[in-house]
């Protein structure tokens, strides 16, 4: 039998999530293809956190299916999705404030040993991945950081360590919650470019508020409003869609 490759990496089938009466994700179709940058934009209370914690397995669906790879994945565990190269990063930046830059990348690359449970071993164990963590802080600018403690780093530095550290899980999937978030204009650019950066060779689905960067680098956009899909497509073509600007700017004669 011949495998046909699966012409999506992540897609979701009528994906729905209700708490108590209130739907938060409404029947989501989602087609994410391999090495594309797909964005998940809409207006605050669209659903789109709720749509990432469903796909990573932080929440049950009330219904629907996930595909990842053409393989269905709505029950796995949240470990299991991991496993599978799906990662994520949060909106609020998840590093180890007292512990070196260094020794954040050190740890997330720890899988690689298989001995991230083994709290009885020295730390020296993990000396054997230091020219792997420094490779990786180099390729996203932290290379001049390593010996300095992440409580010390700029927010946006922090940011980007994050990204470092999810790098080192070897996603084949990035999802990423808000990476610029709270940013000023300078980190934001270097985020935007790293993003890109990253990209080449893997998938990254991203929630995004800021329009310049979705602008930039993402090859496909989907809309949410009220936790269902609005609109799909490129960003000229969802900037220009009558219900996406009025879902933005409450009137549809304003632009995007």
């Amino acid at each position: 039998m011949i495998n046909i490759p699966a012409p999506f990496i992540l897609e979701t089938q009528s994906l729905s999530k209700s708490f108590k009466g209130f739907v938060a994700v409404n029947n989501v179709h989602l087609q994410v293809s391999e090495g594309s940058i797909h964005a998940l934009i809409g207006p605050n209370g669209a659903g789109k956190t709720t749509c990432f914690n469903l796909l990573t397995k932080f929440l049950i669906p009330s219904s629907g299916k996930i595909l990842f790879k053409g393989q269905e994945i709505t029950q796995h565990s949240p470990t299991q999705v991991a496993q599978l190269g799906v990662i994520r990063s949060f909106q609020i930046s998840a590093v180890f404030p007292h512990m070196t830059v260094l020794d954040n990348v050190r740890i997330a690359l720890q899988k690689q040993l298989k001995t991230e449970f083994h709290f009885w071993k020295s730390s020296n164990t993990l000396n054997g991945l230091n020219d792997k963590a420094l490779e990786l802080l180099d390729t996203v600018g932290l290379n001049g950081f390593s010996d300095q403690l992440a409580v010390n780093l700029p927010y946006g530095r922090k940011r980007v360590l994050e990204i470092a550290t999810t790098l080192a899980m070897d996603p084949e999937l990035m999802l990423l919650d808000e990476p610029t978030q709270g940013m000023g204009h300078e980190d934001v650019e270097r985020v935007t470019q790293l993003i890109a950066k990253v990209a080449q060779g893997r998938t990254v689905l991203m929630v995004e508020h800021n329009m310049k960067v979705v602008s930039t680098i993402a090859n496909k956009i989907s809309v949410l409003q009220r936790g269902a899909v609005l609109a799909e497509g490129t960003y000229a073509e969802v900037s220009r869609n009558p219900l996406v600007i009025e879902a933005y700017m409450g009137h549809a004669g304003a632009a995007l």
